[in-house]
């Protein structure tokens, strides 16, 4: 691999649909999701809100499911996510809206 190959971005890979924020502060934002592309990973990274001109840089820190933490989150499950980085306080402009982003690569 080349170094060019090893730095280009990696096409979207995980998509949650934004039911409700749930609690938000400036770096950590707790989110009620449904995935809609996935699975989404502890660890996915999210860097924009489409049709927002908003830039966002958070990476998902912790996914409940039915009150249980997992470390995955397959596609059409409903589940409280947790995200932290810059940008948090801007998941309020993506409620019912869907936000994409980059599964962690695994080795």
């Amino acid at each position: 691999m080349t170094t060019a190959e090893s730095t280009a971005p990696t096409a979207p890979d995980a998509a949650l649909y934004i039911d409700r924020v749930e609690a938000a502060d400036d770096t950590e934002v707790s989110v009620v999701v449904r995935c809609i592309e996935g699975p989404v990973q502890l660890g996915a990274r999210f860097r924009s809100i489409p049709g927002s001109a908003t830039g966002i840089d958070l990476r998902v820190i912790r996914i409940l499911f039915y009150r249980r933490s997992v470390t995955f989150l397959d596609p059409v499950c409903t589940a409280m996510v947790t995200l932290r980085g810059s940008g948090a306080l801007h998941l309020h402009e993506a409620v019912f809206r869907t936000i994409q982003g980059v599964n962690p690569a695994h080795p």
